[in-house]
């Protein structure tokens, strides 16, 4: 199982930016797809989750802001970001788990300008 973040980059604030996570190895919908980010200096934290049936949750501080969504064709998990805040500046790694072994991608870095 290999996952691959891209699609990070540097926007204004109030700006919007779509990353996506290219998955291989595993179905989409196996089971629960995660979007988390670590900003520096601090802890990783979780943004956004799909389930397997497409139910989605997200982190109080993003909701109503990002939006998960996968495409089962291609095998991609994605997190669509508007109105974007300096404080939303971290890297951003997707994530799922698969019999007990989580994966993670590399991260993709999202720097937002005020």
């Amino acid at each position: 199982v290999q996952l691959q973040a891209s699609g990070g980059g540097l926007v204004q604030a109030g700006g919007a930016l779509t990353i996506s996570c290219s998955v291989t190895g595993i179905n989409i919908d196996h089971g629960p797809m995660r979007w988390y980010r670590q900003a520096p200096e601090t802890e990783r934290e979780w943004v956004a989750l799909i389930t397997s049936s497409g139910a989605t949750n997200y982190a109080a501080s993003v909701k109503g802001r990002f939006t998960i969504s996968r495409d089962r064709v291609k095998n991609l998990l994605y997190l669509q970001m508007n109105s974007l805040k300096p404080e939303d500046t971290a890297v951003y790694y997707c994530n799922t788990a698969e019999m007990g072994t989580q994966y993670w991608g590399q991260g993709t870095r999202v720097t937002v300008s005020a």
